[in-house]
């Protein structure tokens, strides 16, 4: 009998040799581009079903509408005839009689326009007479007043059925001449964009190099102030849009010069996670009425959003410790942060990183803001200020808001989607508008709270008292909003 074969020795472990500091930056490397891709997959995925009615809009990112050429010859939107406008024309009288007494009320005369399809929207573009009825009701009107033919110029999107006004503009118009209301109309409109723009150039105190230019600025404004509408009609919440300091900015322009794009691409270096505050969130708080918040910044020309994100942090954190509240150095991690890249942008966990380093913060009035590049002159005699560490806080906006109410403003980060025209009230952008995905701009939380049953956070911006509600930002609080809820952290100060 044949003796048993002997069992094959088990396979000899391999022995894991450590990694070398190239190859584990490498692989670093590697996992944070495979984090990108899958972020750019989700985000294409989310995107998919609106591209073309935001593509319709003008409203993809980048895709602001510049001053436009004549159109080529075959590419004109069809003009429709009649029966095709009524839907979309009664909607637009409706939205004009909303806010008018029942014995004002506008009737629809001659319609005419064109379409633009694109996917499940079509966008109409309308020239509609309305006949404004005699008033002679006293309960209504104080004097009688004569019948009166407007010419209105009209925007609507209709999307599978469902109308949103996105422009309106209507003037009087003398019917007694064959084709004077549309020229007329024009020269209103350019007379009255004319006006506004001249406001806007005295408020802001802009000038101008050359006729040209200023020409070509108000072309920009212009086109922003339709932009800001279609922003408007479609914000969920109850913001205004239009007029701001950065009304004559073109899209382009206001991202370079204002925003962050390292936010979106760059994890920065890790921070530790938070302990959660275990008592649930009070209804409402302010730190603004606990004397934790310095007044109002302004970053300037350069992109230095993110400095001054986690001075306003470590602001509130030294005063919640020492009860003393100074304002900070956000040039001294302009000039002394490494890492970071001044005005081209920056990440919140370097700069907590940095301070470490340093040794601490000084005050503004030792190391003031210049808003560009300069060479380091931090003093550590100087410093006033210290942290012992930072953390990363959940994205769960119940616990940011338990967190905040017992442990200070936070720093976040977020899709600055609109803050170009906003003006007051609680943005609430359409989430494939301003996706959490693509976060451009670091701000402050510094409370939390509700407006007529609306939930918002209250945000200290860093672009001047001189721009939304005295320099703060009202953004929608449950939703994730803009992904403010995606890069929260903050200092500790032992």
């Amino acid at each position: 009998m044949a003796a048993a074969r002997p069992a094959p020795p088990p396979p000899r472990s391999r022995r894991t040799r450590p990694l070398g500091p190239r190859a584990a930056r490498l692989g670093r490397l590697v996992r944070a581009s495979v984090r990108r891709c899958v972020r750019a997959a989700g985000f294409a995925l989310a995107m998919a079903p609106w591209l073309p009615l935001l593509s319709l809009l003008g409203l993809l990112p980048g895709a602001a509408p510049a001053p436009a050429p004549p159109p080529a010859a075959g590419a004109q939107a069809p003009e429709l005839a009649p029966a095709e406008l009524l839907a979309p024309a009664r909607f637009a009288l409706e939205m004009y009689n909303r806010d008018r007494p029942a014995g004002t009320r506008a009737v629809l005369g001659a319609v005419r326009g064109r379409v633009r399809r694109a996917g499940r929207g079509s966008l109409y573009s309308l020239k509609a007479t309305l006949e404004e009825t005699p008033c002679n009701d006293p309960t209504v009107c104080q004097l009688p007043v004569s019948k009166k033919t407007l010419l209105c110029s009209f925007e609507v999107l209709d999307e599978l059925g469902k109308h949103v006004l996105l422009r309106r503009d209507c003037g009087p118009v003398d019917t007694k001449i064959t084709g004077a209301g549309v020229a007329e109309d024009a020269g209103d409109f350019t007379v009255k964009m004319t006006s506004i723009f001249k406001d806007f150039v005295i408020t802001y105190n802009r000038t101008y190099e050359t006729k040209e230019e200023a020409q070509w600025r108000m072309s920009i404004f212009v086109n922003n102030l339709v932009r800001a509408q279609k922003i408007q009609a479609l914000d969920r919440g109850t913001a205004q849009y239009g007029v701001t300091k950065f009304s004559d900015l073109t899209e382009e322009e206001f991202h370079t010069i204002y925003l962050n794009p390292l936010l979106k691409d760059n994890p920065g270096q890790k921070m530790r996670r938070a302990k959660s505050v275990e008592d649930p969130a009070l209804p409402e708080w302010d730190w603004r009425e606990k004397g934790a918040v310095t007044k109002v910044k302004d970053q300037g020309m350069c992109g230095s959003c993110w400095a001054f994100s986690v001075t306003g942090n470590v602001e509130g954190q030294w005063f919640l410790k020492e009860g003393n509240l100074l304002s900070l150095s956000e040039q001294e991690l302009l000039d002394c942060d490494k890492v970071d890249k001044a005005c081209l942008g920056g990440l919140p966990s370097n700069a907590y990183s940095a301070i470490k380093i340093l040794g601490g913060l000084e005050t503004e009035d030792d190391y003031s803001y210049q808003g560009r590049l300069q060479t380091c002159s931090f003093s550590a005699d100087k410093a006033k200020v210290y942290i012992n560490d930072s953390v990363e806080l959940s994205q769960n906006e119940h616990k940011m808001a338990a967190w905040l109410a017992k442990k200070g403003p936070i720093s976040v980060a977020i899709n600055a989607f609109g803050m170009q025209f906003y003006r007051r009230g609680i943005a609430h952008p359409l989430r494939p508008l301003c996706s959490p995905w693509l976060i451009d701009h670091a701000v402050l939380l510094v409370g939390y709270g509700n407006r007529s049953a609306v939930p918002f956070w209250a945000i200290k911006n860093s672009w001047g008292p001189d721009w939304g509600e005295q320099g703060y930002y009202y953004l929608h609080r449950g939703s994730g909003a803009c992904g403010v809820n995606t890069m929260a952290s903050s200092a500790v100060v032992d």
